[in-house]
């Protein structure tokens, strides 16, 4: 099993100043890794025939509705599953979390990867690689120690990945934008993008 993780929206809880009202984390499950290869090169293939260059980076904040689709529709039919979290910031109460974004970061992931109905087993993780390099260490080990134990191993392996070479992060990233555009009323075309890719979604939290 491998899995791929992204989100979408930040960590800050000054909305008032810009902030995202939504903080989305995905996870993209692959049971097998031949899945996830297939899946990277028909990702590819898409970006060779929509004569994008090979560092061209797929993302959805800076993508328009026709290429958003395009991609949703081209990997619609691949072998993973999304699980999501979904964090509506005015929900939180809890100031520990309001007041450190790597303390309300690394929760997150932790919930997202921890209350997974038993379906991540021994899983390598691969997350996307900006940040500090002290930030990206103590992310690894927190959710290490909150994760594995004796009884059950959910991390087999943890590793940072670079966005821009990697078309699977890519991928979490679109997910990730997408299942966000969802919670936006304002928007016209809110519901459209997860409406694509419903029959690969497993789940999708929204946390309280």
């Amino acid at each position: 099993m491998i899995i791929f993780i992204d989100e979408s929206g930040d960590a800050g809880f000054k909305i008032e100043k810009g902030s995202s009202k939504n903080f989305v984390v995905v996870i993209i499950i692959f049971e097998d890794e031949l899945d996830a290869e297939e899946t990277a090169l028909i990702i590819k293939k898409l970006r060779r025939n929509l004569k994008k260059p090979d560092g061209f980076e797929f993302k959805f904040n800076k993508m328009d509705k026709k290429l958003r689709l395009n991609f949703l529709d081209a990997i619609k039919k691949c072998k993973f599953k999304i699980r999501a979290i979904v964090i509506q910031k005015e929900k939180i109460y809890s100031q520990t979390l309001k007041s450190s974004k790597d303390k309300f970061y690394n929760f997150v992931m932790k919930e997202v990867l921890k209350n997974n109905n038993n379906k991540i087993k021994n899983a390598k993780i691969r997350l996307d690689g900006r940040g500090e390099r002290t930030f990206k260490r103590n992310l690894a080990t927190y959710l290490r120690k909150s994760l594995n134990d004796e009884k059950k191993l959910i991390i087999k392996d943890l590793k940072f990945r670079n966005s821009k070479n990697d078309v699977l992060i890519q991928l979490a990233d679109i997910i990730a934008g997408a299942i966000n555009k969802s919670y936006d009323d304002k928007k016209g075309d809110s519901k459209e993008y997860i409406k694509t890719i419903s029959g690969l979604i497993d789940d999708i939290w929204e946390f309280k």
